[in-house]
């Protein structure tokens, strides 16, 4: 009898987690693969060090946060400067994939990040640029 009932609360413990690691949120990404992402894709364009330059786009360090075209020294857009986002995580995943559809008109020319593994990390470093 204690047998058995020392497996049902096994099999009820390892159910209970299994249906609670479905239930959980995605996990975040990797910061260090986001980095990587980063060179590979954007630092061409960008710099992501505190006070680093604007070369043909932006310094995207403390992007995340920041209201899009308020960062002195780079000549934004007109359509970048009337979009009024603020660069959540949640709008960077939704530009970076294709930035002139979520802001037709925005000089930003690049195609996108369309691997979602990529964006996640891309994101991920993104936020900790603080």
């Amino acid at each position: 009898m204690v047998r058995l009932l020392v497996r049902t609360l096994a099999c009820a413990t390892l159910g209970l987690g299994a249906l609670m690691a479905l239930a959980a949120p995605a996990a975040a990404g990797d910061a260090a693969a986001g980095k990587t992402v980063f060179a590979s894709q954007c630092a061409m364009c960008h710099t992501a060090t505190k006070g680093g330059p604007t070369i043909l786009g932006p310094n995207l360090y403390g992007i995340v946060g920041r209201k899009s075209a308020s960062l002195t020294g780079f000549a934004y857009s007109s359509a970048i400067k009337a979009s009024g986002i603020t660069w959540s995580t949640d709008q960077l995943k939704a530009y970076l994939p294709a930035p002139a559809k979520l802001v037709p008109g925005t000089k930003m020319a690049f195609a996108g990040v369309k691997n979602p593994t990529q964006l996640d990390d891309l994101v991920t470093y993104l936020a900790t640029l603080k």
